[in-house]
């Protein structure tokens, strides 16, 4: 696999023939709107045969012949991946990069929100290899406790099974256009609404066919911590050997009395949940000023402080396929897929930066005569996110969400990972 980011005068032409990769081949993965402009700082995914790149800690006593033999590659070609790298003078915490024919292995779990059938059921046949998990954002609850199918999905999970993807009913204490705290408060906080909550959530998943739950409850206000970990605990007791999986707000840190990450007992949802989603997404927030959505600083943050309460290996970090486009001053978001992103810096002749600290690109245009900055994802980013899922041995990642187009880390993904079924 190869990133090309181009430089000033650079043509798709020249850079076809510099890879001897066809230019439709380049226009496709890369979603590009024609096979005309580009701008200098854009970052292509180029094909090509070259062994998936595995990302390796150094630990104590490891050997560069013990990693090749374990890598099932040699020593020269580790050595030729890490100019510098001494073989004889390792340290712990050392990060090297290992050509190998052995894939990292992850689940991967993409949310979806049911509209057009037919364009949901299109792009689940084409992501069917690199999805484990599909969670179908379609339900909510009731005052009472009672939960309830906002949109039909019934041929979504049909077809999700004939696909080997196993579909999860996601509930959210959702109403009107956002998370209701007071909704989730009201519920947790009574048991007689919680046992209600749980038996219509088991009824459902049993009744529609789902392999499971994902759980996606946000701003529970802090009071109600507890009361989470036994609702979640009874839910699990009556969902049996389906799948519960939780999402939880990112955190670096315990502060139980914080109203967006204080009613999220790490250690005790990593201990009830098969699978905890760490919402390592919307660092740059909408409404706040132009920042990364996700930045790999912050999120290797959360994922060290995430492995100290919950098994790595149930733990799932969040991947946006979105960018936001920020009014300077005013920080009037505007939410659109990375395509679209990467397509608005060609269309207005923006060059596009990309910061080394967080690893994420981003540009700056100007609409009717306001300053705007965009920051998205790209090749680039997608792949550092992956390195960090390898290093520290995690679950897997969540897609929010499958249906913005985000060819490059599907042609990434399927080249270089190997999605669990």
């Amino acid at each position: 696999m190869s990133v090309h980011v181009v430089g000033a005068g650079e043509s798709l032409w020249t850079i076809s023939n510099r890879y001897g990769v066809p230019i439709q081949t380049i226009v496709e993965l890369n979603g590009l709107p024609s096979a005309g402009g580009l701008v200098p700082g854009l970052a292509l995914y180029i094909p090509d045969n070259q062994l998936p790149i595995r990302s390796y800690q150094i630990k104590t006593g490891d050997q560069i012949r013990v990693l090749a033999q374990r890598f099932r590659t040699d020593i020269s070609t580790i050595l030729a991946a890490n100019p510098g790298v001494k073989p004889n003078q390792l340290f712990v915490g050392q990060m090297i990069h290992i050509p190998s024919p052995i894939k990292l292995e992850i689940a991967t779990l993409g949310f979806i929100v049911p509209s057009g059938e037919s364009a949901v059921l299109s792009i689940l046949d084409s992501l069917a290899g690199q999805l484990t998990y599909l969670a179908v954002v379609a339900y909510s609850f009731t005052t009472e406790g009672y939960a309830y199918n906002l949109i039909e999905d019934s041929a979504i999970v049909a077809r999700s099974k004939q696909l080997n993807i196993t579909p999860l009913l996601m509930i959210r204490n959702f109403t009107g256009v956002d998370f209701s705290a007071e909704l989730a408060g009201h519920v947790l906080a009574n048991p007689v609404y919680r046992r209600n909550l749980v038996q219509s959530i088991v009824n459902l998943t049993k009744q529609r066919g789902f392999g499971g739950v994902s759980i996606d409850f946000e701003f529970i206000p802090p009071p109600q911590r507890n009361d989470f970990n036994v609702f979640l605990r009874d839910l699990k007791n009556a969902l049996g050997e389906l799948i519960l999986h939780v999402n939880v707000h990112a955190k670096t840190e315990d502060i139980p009395t914080n109203r967006i990450i204080g009613a999220y007992d790490y250690a005790a949802i990593g201990t009830i949940a098969d699978f905890v989603a760490v919402m390592t997404i919307d660092y740059g927030y909408p409404g706040g000023p132009p920042d990364p959505i996700a930045p790999i600083w912050w999120m290797e943050q959360v994922v060290q402080y995430s492995i100290t309460q919950i098994n790595p290996r149930k733990l799932q970090i969040a991947l946006p396929l979105y960018g936001y486009d920020k009014v300077v001053g005013t920080n009037v978001t505007r939410a659109m897929s990375v395509v679209s992103a990467q397509n608005q810096a060609i269309s207005t002749g923006s060059p596009i930066q990309f910061d080394q600290r967080s690893m994420s690109p981003w540009y700056r245009h100007w609409s009717a005569g306001a300053e705007q900055v965009v920051w998205f994802e790209d090749i680039r980013s997608f792949i550092e996110k992956y390195r960090l899922i390898d290093v520290y041995q995690l679950s897997g990642t969540t897609f929010w969400q499958i249906s913005l187009p985000t060819p490059q880390n599907w042609a990434y993904l399927s080249k270089n990972i190997a999605v669990m079924k």
